[in-house]
């Protein structure tokens, strides 16, 4: 028996003297073994995950245990490390846990997939690449950096990517984690002087999906690990894949040499959906949902719904209202719907409402907005204000125009096309806008 065992081996059997000796704990602990001893530290190996997800919380207790046997502080951290045994005979049977079980380990939502992603012109290229990946993880395009608005697919194209293959094969490491997470993991661990542990949990990755890269940046501490977790996973031949909400060159505040790396494989602008990818969106949730639905009805939600990800909201509210009158969401249902909510709306909003918010939001006076004044303080909301009473109400060019006192209906094309580009390329000034929408849903 080695020193390392023997160490373990005697800690457990004054457990098992003691008077928690049946309790769970204690038969927990009998499945582990001493892998590494220091003056100063102690590591114990797993046999499985759930091994150590259940002795993790118990850590501080366990060290209190060890301290009062031996009268050493030790720091305790446990690990995966199943025991090598010799295999006598080949064995009859194998366990393997589900897929499902290993998307769950990794991050991963059972929604997304290759399967029931919708490709268009305004993705076709993101999804090519994506396809890539999976056939040559590492060296197809690495990393992989896709950018684009809120809803455009992003986290669903880079999971479909993750599942696809872990699919091929069980034993890939992979893992998805928001920014945000790789952020506060990383304090975490920080605060508990447990770095090693955060390092061996992501530099030693097959694959890495970091979603809103953009997070990171302006955190020195965070940029530093990161760039150090980037080079070990792909100097070891892993893949990096990348979400934002811009592209590298855009990020402010991040370090030159992760731009540079995060640019060193394929950027990929993914654009907002076109009515024909809205209308494959519809119609692939309505068969998730099991909702029968006339492919015209599908093309006047799509064409009447721009967001992506309200597509499944106006779905589902359609629904409620033929449940058990209709089988089948159809053309007349749905003129019907919108039909309702235009009036409803229309009753609820007028011009001066749309202006007031406006006003409100960017502290202008309405005055201001029906000056002559072109400084960039008044005519950003000016053309916001435009672009709301167009979008809102549906008034004419001509009776935009006249309600912010514009000479002609031009300047309202212009703002039009401005204030539509800016939600586009801009998600923070359309988080503003959609600010303004939701005070006007609320106030009215």
């Amino acid at each position: 028996m080695s020193l390392l065992s023997s160490f373990w081996n005697e800690f457990l059997t004054k457990f098992e003297a003691s008077k928690e000796k049946n309790s769970v704990l204690y038969s927990v602990l009998k499945q582990t073994h001493l892998v590494e001893l220091t003056e100063e530290k102690i590591i114990v190996g797993c046999d499985n995950q759930g091994v150590k997800k259940f002795l993790d919380p118990k850590l501080r207790e366990i060290e209190e245990k060890i301290y009062s046997n031996f009268k050493k502080h030790l720091t305790l951290e446990f690990i995966i490390a199943p025991i090598q045994k010799k295999k006598i005979a080949p064995p009859l049977l194998t366990f393997e846990p589900p897929v499902e079980d290993l998307f769950i380990r990794s991050g991963l939502n059972k929604k997304y997939s290759f399967e029931n992603f919708a490709v268009s012109s305004t993705n076709q290229v993101a999804y090519a690449a994506a396809q890539a990946v999976v056939n040559n993880p590492g060296t197809a395009y690495n990393p992989l950096f896709l950018y684009g608005g809120v809803g455009v697919g992003k986290t669903h194209l880079a999971q479909a990517v993750a599942k696809k293959i872990l699919e091929n094969e069980k034993n890939k490491k992979i893992y998805f984690c928001p920014g945000d997470n790789f952020t506060n993991e990383l304090i975490e661990s920080i605060r508990e002087k447990a770095t090693a542990r955060f390092r061996r949990k992501y530099r030693f990755l097959d694959l890495l999906i970091i979603d809103d890269i953009q997070f990171i940046a302006g955190k020195v501490h965070v940029q530093e690990e990161f760039f150090h977790t980037f080079n070990s996973i792909v100097s070891a031949g892993g893949q990096i894949i990348l979400t934002s909400d811009r592209p590298p060159t855009a990020i402010k505040n991040l370090e030159d040499r992760l731009r540079s790396r995060f640019s060193g494989g394929l950027t990929v602008d993914i654009q907002s959906p076109d009515f024909e990818l809205r209308t494959a969106i519809l119609l692939i949730k309505a068969k998730e949902k099991n909702i029968a639905i006339d492919i015209e009805a599908a093309k006047i939600i799509a064409e009447r719904t721009g967001d992506s990800r309200a597509l499944e909201g106006v779905l589902l509210s359609l629904y409620a209202k033929i449940l058990g009158k209709k089988d089948v969401v159809d053309l007349e249902s749905v003129e019907e719907f919108f039909s309702q909510k235009d009036e409803n709306q229309a009753k609820r909003l007028s011009s001066s409402d749309i202006i007031k918010a406006v006003c409100t939001y960017y502290n202008v006076r309405p005055s201001h907005l029906k000056s002559r004044e072109r400084t960039d303080s008044i005519a950003l909301p000016r053309q916001v204000a435009m672009y709301l009473i167009r979008k809102q109400l549906g008034l004419k060019l001509l009776e935009t125009a006249e309600i912010l006192k514009r000479k002609d209906h031009t300047t309202v094309i212009h703002a039009e096309e401005k204030i539509s580009n800016l939600i586009m390329r801009d998600q923070n000034f359309k988080k503003d806008l959609d600010n303004i929408v939701q005070t006007l849903e609320t106030s009215t």
